[in-house]
């Protein structure tokens, strides 16, 4: 394992979805804590755990070893090849980024949990990246091939997460605040692994427990900013419109019952990963610091800016000296012809092309959670 390596593999353990949970929970008798918060599970007949995302199996796996046999039923959707082995909690895969029918069908059946559930139920949710491809409920009226072909549309136009969700939130039955609604009047518990930039709870997995502050006119808006309007689907469009004018409700707002009865604790998010990185690298002898936690744009832009602050360096460094940079966030690719995407080896590629002939410069760029847009790369390094 090569330096750049080392470096980003001490980042993927300091936010190991298994480690985040048992850092945040500790079942101490009948009281189980989380951080600051304490649930005494002797109030509870039940405990249900759902969830979704690339990373949810992990989780799911710690929590199985802490709660055991007090788990009365369970159900997560993870990314297809991204199953573990669970002995309590049931795991169905299905399709990321774009959404398919296995992915709507194990919805259906995690609201149909947690509407079971009542006052005397624990319910806890765990969320990771990739959720909100996973964790699909059309609205009624819209189809999953409409959400699919919107989805595929914000994608290629290149729209950032933050974007892309405030869409999908507004176009689902789920999203926005819909989960807690549905699980209310049950104590509800949301772990979060964030891989969203700065943490906003509202758009990491599309806020399924969390209060919606967008609207239909701001999901408008989006559509409007990347000229999508005409290649919409009618049924989407229709309903967005409709929403907008007040004939559909918005998501769930931030004075609704349910919020009283719910907390959102985030267990790992980017800046662990970074500082983690960081140690790493002085321990390895890189005189280093975090450029950013916060880079976006479309990589092949991000990617020369970087190349500019990389011969920056290099210029200043004395003989022998090393050091490293490092740097995170979410890029995008708007992806033209028959390309498929894939911002980590774009931004390597482009990265190349902008220091070639320079010595002495290793780039790594890789994705968190193994997969790099419609592929098994997790990244690229120059």
């Amino acid at each position: 394992m090569n330096p750049a390596q080392a470096i980003f593999e001490a980042g993927l353990k300091a936010v190991d979805p298994y480690t985040a949970v048992m850092r945040t929970l500790r079942l101490a008798g009948q009281t189980l804590y989380a951080d600051s918060l304490r649930y005494d599970l002797a109030a509870y007949d039940s405990i249900t755990v759902v969830g979704a995302g690339k990373a949810t199996a992990r989780m799911a796996q710690a929590l199985e070893g802490l709660l055991g046999e007090r788990i009365s039923a369970g159900l997560i959707v993870v990314k297809y090849g991204h199953a573990e082995v669970l002995q309590r909690i049931e795991q169905v895969e299905a399709a990321h980024p774009v959404p398919d029918t296995a992915g709507v069908t194990a919805t259906q059946r995690i609201l149909a949990m947690v509407s079971a559930a009542d006052a005397r139920s624990l319910v806890i949710a765990l969320l990771s990246g990739g959720a909100s491809a996973l964790l699909v409920a059309p609205a009624t009226g819209i189809t999953l091939q409409d959400k699919q072909q919107c989805t595929r549309l914000l994608l290629e136009a290149g729209a950032n997460i933050s974007e892309l969700n405030t869409v999908r939130k507004h176009l689902s039955a789920i999203k926005g605040g819909r989960l807690a609604q549905s699980a209310y009047p049950a104590q509800l518990l949301t772990l979060i692994l964030s891989d969203v930039i700065d943490d906003p709870l509202e758009i990491i997995a599309s806020g399924p427990t969390v209060a919606d502050e967008s609207s239909y006119g701001d999901a408008l808006a989006v559509i409007s900013r990347y000229d999508l309007q005409s290649r919409l689907p009618p049924s989407v469009l229709h309903h967005l419109q409709a929403g907008r004018g007040g004939m559909i409700a918005e998501s769930v707002p931030q004075d609704a019952p349910c919020w009283c009865k719910t907390q959102n604790l985030v267990i790992a998010n980017l800046l662990i990963a970074l500082q983690a990185a960081l140690i790493k690298a002085q321990q390895l002898g890189y005189r280093s610091r975090i450029t950013s936690a916060s880079i976006q744009g479309e990589a092949r832009t991000v990617a020369q800016q970087i190349a500019l602050l990389a011969k920056d360096e290099l210029r200043q460094m004395q003989a022998g000296e090393r050091r490293c940079l490092l740097s995170g966030g979410e890029t995008t690719v708007t992806v033209h012809g028959s390309g498929r995407g894939g911002r980590n080896q774009e931004l390597a590629l482009a990265f190349a092309i902008e220091v070639a002939y320079l010595n002495g410069v290793t780039l790594l760029s890789a994705g968190t959670d193994g997969t790099d847009g419609p592929n098994d790369a997790a990244g690229a390094q120059v």
